[in-house]
């Protein structure tokens, strides 16, 4: 089965057919979701296409064309209607980040099977084996960005929610059947809080290049040049950062001081088509490093001991109960929470409680354990 014997998705490109199409969502008692972006091809990343699906129809809202989203605010914020992704944290940070949007009543098919103990939880792994359907791997990393979207990759995004709606309701019964629908529903729910983090907001990108924390204190201000330098040219040619030099590149060049354009051409991480288009800009920004204060990058502080021993013992009992379950560790307790429960060190049930109060399934489940493993630590 493929696309090709489905009718044609409805593309919405003008508000007014966004209007009518928000009013005919409100009325649906379930919904699939889900967001292309152009991560690959932007400086920054923003969602170009959103896909919906009723158990009837599929739209593509082209939010490129539109620029206002505002219509569909109360679609994903109704808690009466359900939101159908599969892995729908990066499809929730998008819109959150983009448009703003609050969600409520959220299923995820990619949560679901995990929690399941599915072995493939990928959507086209899922849609072969469950619907008999292939997804063509390369729209993947494609340009959504582009306009027109040719009719081949339109066709690739309905089958993204498509299939969806009935997916859920085959995971809804397995989770049903095997008591697992409080902790699916609990995961749902966290979904809710994601954060659509703004990139100002983000740490210093530089110090996220890896063998940054390597480097003396003068080959590290080296080093926040060329990542300055390299965020000025991306955001100039609206492209991400990778695509003008990569890690690397400059790393390559922090580390070894190059002491003339000569040294700096010859290395063999900078390529000749890159030296002639930022060869003097990059010995420029080597310079600037030379001449500024040595730096550090900043590390977060080490944890105690005894936070160390607790964490270990949470992460031992909890890998012996997801064998027992036949599920992923952080399906038994998310890292968050473990983290959490290990900086505080709660000994009594009342303070347990509070630090699991958005898993309230696992606690009434594991807190007696969780406890007991905390004590002989």
């Amino acid at each position: 089965m493929n696309s090709k014997s489905l009718p044609n998705p409805i593309l919405i490109t003008r508000q007014p057919a966004l209007i009518r199409m928000a009013e005919r969502l409100s009325n649906e008692p379930i919904l699939a979701v889900d967001t292309e972006s152009n991560s690959l091809f932007a400086f920054q990343e923003q969602v170009c296409l959103i896909q919906f699906s009723t158990p009837k129809d599929d739209y593509l809202v082209d939010p490129l064309a539109l620029g206002d989203l505002s219509a569909l605010e109360s679609v994903f914020a109704d808690p009466e209607i359900e939101k159908v992704f599969h892995a729908a944290e990066y499809d929730l940070i998008s819109l959150k980040r983009d448009y703003r949007f609050e969600f409520n009543n959220i299923f995820d098919t990619m949560v679901a099977a995990r929690i399941l103990g599915w072995e493939e939880i990928g959507l086209g792994s899922i849609l072969k084996s469950e619907f008999d359907v292939e997804l063509n791997k390369r729209y993947q990393r494609a340009n959504w960005g582009r306009r027109p979207l040719p009719p081949e990759m339109l066709a690739y995004a309905r089958l993204d929610t498509h299939y969806l709606i009935p997916l859920r309701y085959r995971l809804m019964a397995e989770l049903k059947a095997r008591d697992r629908w409080p902790l699916a529903e609990e995961d749902f729910n966290r979904l809710r809080f994601v954060n659509g983090r703004d990139p100002q907001d983000l740490p210093e990108p530089c110090w996220r290049v890896r063998g940054a924390y390597d480097l003396s204190p003068q080959q590290a201000a080296v080093l926040l040049e060329l990542c300055q330098y390299r965020i000025r040219v991306a955001k100039s040619i609206d492209r991400p950062v990778f695509k003008v030099l990569g890690d690397r590149t400059l790393l390559a060049i922090a580390e070894a001081l190059p002491r003339s354009l000569d040294e700096l051409r010859a290395l063999p991480e900078l390529s000749e088509k890159q030296f002639q288009r930022n060869g003097r800009a990059l010995w420029q920004a080597l310079e600037r490093g030379l001449q500024a204060e040595p730096i550090r990058p900043p590390r977060p502080p080490r944890p105690d001991e005894d936070f160390l021993a607790r964490i270990e013992a949470l992460r031992s009992w909890r890998k012996s109960t997801a064998r027992q379950m036949q599920v992923k560790s952080d399906v038994i307790l998310p890292r968050d929470v473990m983290h959490s429960i290990a900086a505080h060190d709660p000994t009594h049930q009342e303070e347990l409680a509070a630090l699991m109060r958005q898993v309230p399934w696992r606690y009434e489940r594991f807190g007696d354990q969780i406890l007991a493993t905390l004590y002989q630590t």
